[in-house]
């Protein structure tokens, strides 16, 4: 049986780590180098680092911070914000990048993720969709959550899996910052439709919401910010916790 993972997330705006609730209201957290190398000592199986207003702003993403971080770790580092082209893909993985996340610019594009995944291999390309309800539907939302795309999240996923995406970062509009729980119902959803790694993204707020995602069947991590960030939850408790509730952990 395969490890779950426990994924902190860097939504970095302006050079430094923000959090919000349902994607508004960021507030300034911390120095994305500082909290990169907290989290690589921490126990943390991956890191995600997003740009999150590059793709709002039309531009490419900060490149300098980026370094920074892929400097301070040694896990697994995810990247999204801004990616629209090849070259994009070629900047952030020269930058230190494992995997690089693709959301507005796949939409934008949907080519990308084909061409993404021949050059650099399916295992490299990661989907992150930002989904909310809209009128009953599970709705892919782009730029940084701000756009409503008309386009069932649903629909998308099976796309961009047949596209070569190797990963899907799910990200619940709904629950995000809420710290009621995983939007199992959405990650379900998913789940019964593709058969590529899914992370979990939104809505974590205790030790138990984790292992109450794990019991779901496709759920391959679950990622937080704010949890981690404010310390309210030890990823290494966490894991021990998990552990004790039969969930396969790397310790």
């Amino acid at each position: 049986m395969l490890a779950k993972r426990i994924v902190p997330c860097l939504d970095v705006k302006d050079g430094r780590v923000v959090k919000g609730v349902n994607f508004e209201g960021l507030k300034d957290m911390a120095d994305p180098v500082e909290m990169a190398h907290f989290y690589n000592d921490s126990g943390a199986d991956e890191l995600v680092f997003y740009d999150i207003t590059a793709s709002a702003e039309g531009r490419q993403l900060f490149t300098d911070v980026l370094r920074r971080v892929a400097s301070e770790i040694f896990i697994p580092l995810t990247v999204g914000g801004g990616i629209r082209t090849l070259d994009d893909f070629d900047r952030v993985l020269k930058c230190g990048a494992d995997k690089v996340s693709v959301n507005s610019g796949a939409i934008a594009d949907p080519s990308l993720i084909a061409a993404a995944a021949k050059k650099y291999g399916d295992q490299c390309v990661v989907l992150s969709m930002d989904v909310k309800r809209v009128e009953g539907q599970f709705r892919l939302f782009a730029k940084g959550g701000r756009e409503d795309t008309g386009i069932d999240a649903m629909d998308w996923a099976v796309r961009g899996v047949a596209n070569g995406a190797g990963e899907i970062v799910l990200n619940s509009i709904d629950t995000d910052g809420v710290k009621g729980g995983f939007d199992l119902e959405m990650l379900d959803a998913l789940a019964a439709l593709v058969d590529v790694p899914i992370v979990a993204s939104g809505g974590a707020g205790k030790k138990e919401d984790f292992a109450e995602l794990f019991c779901h069947r496709g759920m391959d991590a679950g990622l937080a910010a704010s949890i981690f960030h404010t310390r309210q939850v030890d990823i290494k408790d966490l894991k021990r916790y998990l552990r004790a509730q039969g969930v396969e952990m790397r310790l």
